[in-house]
């Protein structure tokens, strides 16, 4: 205890000391200009094609085995482990280079498989999200925010830089708990929506598949992923973080 106050006296830093940065341009024109910007373009196209292209083909691969076998193929539990382990994965190897979330533009695979071999591709579904048989609308909707919910607050807890300065005792490996995030929300929802937590994931599915039911149910696949991560935004900000006690303790104390 006191070889750590010594410490933290001569350095003259404290986890208590930590203050966000300000926040950064919404667009920032300059990085046009810079390599960095291009790198991280790059790295998100590559990390997205090796995405989609294991998890679409887990979800066409094991709906085509289970249609002559009931016990064929990697099951539901595969597929969670195909999305929750890519993107533990993808997050590992490209976070350093971008933020990188690879449900976005999920059209880019989509679209080449369904060039190649359509026939086959719309006989399985082609990886589109839609609401499964004996569902209603509200119980898919609320699928969606949960999931959302527990993917975005496990983001945000994984990579807070206040948290790993006040707790640097404690390793975190963020591309992990992400990862577990999506495995665990996709063994839950699968069943229930085929588990988007994204709209891109969703709605480029949609349209290369471009079937009535999955743009029938599209509208679930952007308002509860919306819902959630608002939710779980302002969960972490306002309640872990505790910005509105700070905010109410400073206007008090000006007051």
């Amino acid at each position: 205890m006191g070889k750590d106050g010594e410490v933290a006296e001569q350095s003259g830093f404290s986890s208590k000391d930590y203050h966000d940065p300000p926040p950064a341009a919404f667009i920032g024109t300059d990085e046009l200009t810079k390599w960095s910007f291009y790198r991280a373009l790059i790295a998100e196209f590559i990390a997205t094609l090796l995405f989609l292209y294991i998890t679409i083909l887990t979800v066409i691969g094991y709906k085509s085995q289970s249609s002559t076998d009931q016990c064929g193929g990697v099951g539901l539990l595969g597929i969670a482990w195909a999305f929750g382990g890519m993107i533990f994965v993808l997050v590992y190897c490209t976070a350093g280079i971008s933020v990188m979330y690879a449900h976005d533009a999920t059209h880019v695979t989509p679209r080449t498989w369904s060039a190649a071999d359509p026939a086959y591709y719309n006989r399985y579904g082609g990886g589109a999200n839609e609401l499964a048989d004996g569902y209603n609308k509200g119980t898919g909707l609320g699928a969606e925010i949960i999931g959302t919910f527990v993917l975005v607050y496990t983001v945000f807890s994984a990579t807070d830089p206040k948290r790993n300065a006040r707790d640097s005792h404690v390793p975190v490996l963020a591309p992990l708990p992400i990862g577990f995030a999506v495995f665990m929300v996709h063994l839950a929802t699968i069943p229930i929506t085929g588990t988007g937590i994204n709209p891109a994931r969703s709605f480029g599915a949609a349209v290369i598949y471009n079937n009535q039911k999955a743009w029938d149910d599209q509208w679930i696949f952007w308002v509860g992923p919306f819902i959630g991560a608002a939710i779980a935004a302002f969960y972490h900000q306002y309640i872990l973080r505790a910005a509105a006690i700070k905010a109410l303790g400073s206007f008090r104390s000006n007051a």
